[in-house]
This record gives C-alpha cells, sequence and structure tokens, in this order.
C-alpha cells in the first residue's frame, strides 16, 4: 500500500499535558541557547518599588536572571525537576521552588510582581489567576511576556516554517486570557519591545530542537526538521558562511494590577 493512501494512520501527535512537560529532557539545551529578555520590557513590567518577585514557570532561569541582577529579591516556580537544576545552577542568588501556576507555594500577598515568561499557554487559567491574585500584594502587578521572532525578516519566517511544520498548537504569542471573575486585577495593558539576540548561526539547530513540537515528535521526524534547519544556516543568502547571527525578536508583553479592596480579598466571617 502507498504511503501516500488515505487510510495511512498519522503519527500521534503529542497532547497538551504532554507537550508541556517535555522541557526537562532538553533542559540543558533549553538553557545553553534560549533568548534572555531587553531591559526595557521588564523595566516596563516591574511596578514601582518592587522588591520581592516571583519568577512563576521560570523554566532554567533566563527571566531570572535578569531579575537577580537588579538586585531584587527573586522567588522561582517551576514544575520540571530538570529544569529547576538548571535554573538553580544558572542563578544561585534565586530562591527556588517546585511548583506550578495552579498551586503556588508562597502566602497570600507575599510577592510585588508576578512575572510569567513563555509559559502562560501552558496554564490552567482558571485556577491561575485566582492562585496568582493571592499572592499578589493588593496594587502588586502580573506580568506576561513573550519573545516572539520577527517574521518580517526573509530568514527568520523560513526558519518558523520549518520548525511549525506539523505543529497542531496555534501560536500562542496573542493577548493573554485572563477569566477574572472576581475582579481582582485592572484591565491588560500592552506594549512592545525590539531587540536582537545574538548566538552562533549552528545553535539555530539547538534553539528549534527546545520546542515543545520537537521535543514530542519521533526522532526520525524530529531529525527531518533540524536537518532542514541546518541546510537554511548552509545555503540562505543572509545566513551561509557566517558563525554569528542576529536573531530580531520582539518582546510582546502585558501587565495589569492588582486590585485593592476587591472581594477576592474579603475574609470569611
Amino acid at each position: 500500500m502507498s504511503t501516500d493512501d488515505a487510510s495511512t494512520p498519522a503519527t500521534p501527535r503529542a497532547s497538551h499535558a504532554e507537550r508541556a512537560s517535555s522541557f526537562g529532557a532538553g533542559a540543558g539545551e533549553y538553557r545553553a541557547v534560549r533568548p534572555s529578555y531587553p531591559d526595557a520590557a521588564i523595566d516596563w513590567m516591574l511596578p514601582a518599588g518592587a522588591r520581592h518577585v516571583l519568577d512563576l514557570a521560570a523554566g532554567t532561569g533566563k527571566l531570572t536572571e535578569r531579575l537577580v541582577a537588579r538586585g531584587l529579591h527573586v522567588t522561582a516556580v517551576e514544575p520540571s525537576e530538570g529544569m529547576r537544576a538548571e535554573l538553580q545552577d544558572a542563578v544561585p542568588g534565586a530562591h527556588v521552588l517546585p511548583g506550578t501556576a495552579e498551586r503556588i507555594p508562597l502566602e497570600d500577598g507575599s510577592v510585588d510582581a508576578v512575572l510569567v515568561a513563555q509559559a502562560w499557554h501552558w496554564f490552567d487559567v482558571a485556577t491561575a489567576v485566582p492562585e496568582i491574585a493571592r499572592v499578589l500584594r493588593p496594587g502588586g502587578r502580573l506580568g506576561v511576556v513573550w519573545n516572539v521572532r520577527d517574521h518580517t525578516v526573509d530568514w527568520v519566517e523560513s526558519f518558523t516554517e520549518i520548525i511549525h511544520r506539523g505543529d497542531s498548537l496555534e501560536p500562542v504569542h496573542r493577548t493573554p486570557t485572563i477569566d477574572d471573575a472576581d475582579g481582582a486585577f485592572t484591565p491588560l495593558e500592552h506594549a512592545t519591545f525590539s531587540w536582537a539576540d545574538h548566538l552562533p548561526a549552528r545553535s539555530l539547530r539547538t534553539l528549534a530542537s527546545t520546542r515543545s513540537h520537537l521535543l514530542t515528535l519521533p526522532p526520525a521526524e524530529r531529525d527531518e526538521l533540524l536537518d532542514a534547519v541546518d541546510r537554511l544556516v548552509a545555503t540562505h543568502p543572509a545566513l551561509a558562511g557566517r558563525t554569528e547571527i542576529d536573531l530580531p525578536y520582539r518582546a510582546e508583553c502585558w501587565r495589569a494590577d492588582r486590585v485593592r479592596g476587591t472581594d477576592a480579598d474579603a475574609v470569611d466571617a
């Protein structure tokens, strides 16, 4: 029977939960090649006078590192054991805890800001939003950021097309959904900050390999996509023969402040 026959079963794709938990397997590569975040974006998300900040779903500490460098007291909560190990090694100045957005291991009203980098789409929003509100002090801030590749650059668009082949997950860098039934937050504000990450050209293959789509593919399919990335680096006029490149990004940021004196703050009589 031809492999093009419609009756040939397709390779099962990983579930949302499987993809969310896949990053531990590539934690070292994630730490090595994933981009950081520009200072202007962090400035915009942090409230004035913030001292204790929670980096929620902190991964290997890309944002955590920038927060600790500012002299802030940073708690980093991350569910993956593999990612936490890399985080603790990369940012020894952070207080690292296991936990999730749905069960944050902190006391009520204990932080001035909760920042979420590259992770909001993995949360159960109906549970996570009240939990984030719980640990924020009144007047504190929720900040959400995604690094989005600048697809107006030709080779970046080609790179993105390769690493999204067969991907069933819709783009996640849209306005975050906040199911705020308690009215605990002000309306979301949005800002964009353009920047570029400088990295070795050969690292595009490794960067592609850290995506949940590729982490959960069968090895042969994953290698096919990674080999396509290598061909792009070797043949595209903007990349061929170069050892270092600048990968342009937009840091898409949202923020909302914790409202003072909402019903969510009331204590049962």
